[in-house]
């Protein structure tokens, strides 16, 4: 592995099936100094129980960040039980060493009207600014492209944050899935601090129709512009991490995740690493 080998992460999404001190040790042999924990993984992480400070110690031993947690769910539809989890999201981020918390909002057609959608998402940010300031947690906005959600694009997040004058609180996730659904054409770049990088390679789908499970490793087939979004940042300046976020379950099965995320780091860095020359 090259040394931009470093610039990429795995989300625990890639291997969901492992445990975390498996995962650790694949990143590392991957050449990787990040990771992403998830707290949707039934008997896994986060929801069997596992103790911050375990997490903790499992990365420092390896010389690993734990970039986030991701994430806390229906963030912008704001009550006391979203206060609930997102206290106690918070917590375990600041206790297991992780620097951020990813934000994901509404995504079950609710809450996208024009005007509804905004100031929730501001009530959600104002809520969520001193808890996340107390802790020293970044809260990473995440907009998802499907037509279904509340906040698709991240003209609307960075317009929030800056209405709130909360950089550096709050930072944007570019996911290059939901970009490439989104259709929105700028990158933002000074206010993203996580890359999520997946693939979709099956020609048969529409972008309406793509799904979380379609999403593979990118290779020379992936049909979303990979490629072109990760020297777009990188040119332009990004050079926080890029993270792996494959939901297919063919990704997840695979006898050699390790061979199959070798393959997919060295064609992104033959291809859209240029900038970095």
């Amino acid at each position: 592995m090259t040394a931009t080998a470093s610039l990429f992460a795995l989300n625990h999404m890639c291997a969901p099936n492992r445990t975390v001190s498996s995962l650790f040790d694949l990143a590392v042999s991957l050449g990787m100094t990040g990771v992403e924990i998830r707290n949707d993984l039934e008997g896994n992480a986060i929801l069997d129980g596992t103790p911050p400070t375990e997490i903790r110690r499992a990365a420092e031993t390896r010389g690993l960040r734990v970039l986030s947690i991701n994430a806390l769910q229906r963030f912008n539809d704001w009550n006391d039980v979203r206060g609930a989890e997102a206290r106690a999201l918070i917590a375990y981020a600041r206790d297991c060493g992780a620097e951020a918390l990813v934000l994901v909002p509404v995504n079950d057609g609710t809450g996208r009207s024009d005007g509804e959608r905004q100031a929730n998402l501001r009530i959600a940010l104002k809520a969520l600014r001193p808890l996340l300031e107390e802790a020293g947690i970044v809260g990473l906005v995440e907009p998802l492209g499907f037509e279904t959600c509340s906040l698709r694009f991240k003209s609307e997040a960075v317009e929030a944050i800056a209405s709130l004058n909360a950089d550096g609180i709050f930072q944007l996730v570019h996911d290059t899935f939901h970009h490439c659904l989104a259709g929105e054409k700028e990158l933002f770049v000074r206010e993203t601090g996580l890359v999520h990088i997946s693939g979709v390679a099956d020609n048969a789908l529409s972008l309406r129709d793509m799904r979380d499970a379609d999403r593979v490793l990118v290779d020379g087939g992936d049909r979303l512009g990979n490629v072109e979004q990760l020297a777009a940042l990188l040119s332009s300046g990004f050079r926080g991490s890029f993270s792996f976020e494959p939901f297919a379950e063919s990704v997840h099965k695979t006898d050699d995740l390790r061979g199959a995320l070798e393959a997919s780091i060295a064609h992104i860095q033959d291809n859209a690493f240029r900038a970095l020359a």
